[in-house]
């Protein structure tokens, strides 16, 4: 399955790499290994502010961990050059700005799961954490960051 060709047929396309806010880099490559920095959830070309469980529903935090991972394919296109080259996605961290009583961050965080598997294939099936957190950078309602393996 070409990667390229799924995108298109979901109507998927490619944002260029988000430019870092702060001192850091948005991938590092370690061997066979790629590590992509937290990408902030995005609507409209803004950062999507707001907390789980107060004034964001799970089905809305899905889609907005769905916009992520679309940025996240674009970081790991900028750092392959070849999406096809991409052996597997290994792990998904996800970060949720959730109120203390929101309990469905694993629901909201298959927004981004779903698609990879859907992109990706088997080779986009991952290992996964998703956690609840006070506050992130620019009160974004979410962040998640990925590591990939690539061929040799």
């Amino acid at each position: 399955m070409n990667v390229y060709d799924k995108l298109q047929s979901l109507g998927i396309q490619l944002p260029a790499a988000s430019v870092p806010a702060a001192s850091y880099a948005p991938f590092v490559r370690s061997g066979n290994l790629i590590f992509l920095s937290g990408h902030l959830a995005r609507r409209d070309g803004q950062i999507w502010v707001g907390r789980l469980g107060a004034g964001i529903s799970t089905e809305q935090g899905k889609e907005a961990a769905r916009a992520v991972a679309i940025d996240l394919i674009g970081t790991l296109h900028a750092a392959t050059g070849d999406l096809n080259a991409i052996v597997q996605i290994v792990k998904l961290m996800s970060l949720v700005n959730s109120t203390a009583d929101f309990t469905e961050q694993h629901l909201v965080t298959n927004g981004a799961s779903d698609l990879l598997a859907e992109v990706f294939g088997d080779r986009g099936k991952h290992a996964r954490s998703a956690f609840g957190v006070a506050q992130l950078p620019l009160g974004a309602c979410m962040e998640i960051e990925l590591i990939a393996q690539v061929g040799e």
